[in-house]
């Protein structure tokens, strides 16, 4: 958790050539990384170094296939209609461009060496990678933009707001359902139907 913290002070302490103007708005054909850091992290200015940090996700100094998905948001929701083919070949190019070695991670160096020579993370045409939690996406693209500290309750009448808050109680629902089915020693919906008593 501590080097999280740190790779986002130094994302926000640190200005480089992916710094612009906050209001400023890129185009994730132009630069990938800048538009997700904007729209994901609402960050404007940051270096290949603090990027690289911020997502290597399990902090072991490479980024695996697998962090790669979740930079794109590969398995968010929002995706789900989304070919696995083409969800595939958007990490194997990426792979392509910063594992020139072909050793199945993406190194610090790699990534850096590859940055200075002018590489880029390519736009799939995929969104902006959304890769935090529930919580955290509703509150960056939703809350922070139409809401604040003084928000009622009853002002969250949005339909975001409304599917946020109807997810929450599904899953209260879930939880108390398992729970009472816990309790029970024996649980009829388990039963197969041919076993069951008819009416």
């Amino acid at each position: 958790m501590k080097s999280i913290t740190a790779a986002l002070l130094a994302l926000i302490a640190v200005a480089s050539a992916h710094g612009v103007h906050p209001d400023e708005r890129v185009n994730p054909a132009d630069d990938w990384a800048l538009y997700h850091m904007q729209e994901e992290h609402h960050i404007s200015n940051f270096d290949p170094a603090s990027f690289f940090s911020l997502h290597d996700f399990n902090n072991d100094g490479s980024w695996t296939p697998d962090e790669v998905r979740r930079i794109y948001g590969l398995d968010d929701e929002s995706l789900k209609d989304t070919p696995a083919d083409q969800k595939d070949k958007a990490v194997f190019d990426v792979f392509k461009i910063f594992d020139p070695y072909q050793s199945g991670v993406i190194t610090r160096d790699q990534w850096t060496k590859k940055i200075n020579e002018g590489k880029k993370l390519p736009d799939f045409g995929l969104g902006p990678g959304h890769h935090g939690d529930d919580e955290y996406e509703y509150e960056i693209h939703h809350f922070e933009k139409y809401h604040d500290e003084n928000t009622r309750e009853e002002d969250l009448i949005h339909p975001e707001d409304i599917a946020h808050f109807r997810k929450h109680d599904l899953l209260e629902d879930q939880a108390d359902r398992i729970y009472r089915e816990q309790q029970q020693t024996i649980v009829e919906r388990n039963i197969p139907q041919k076993f069951r008593r008819r009416p």
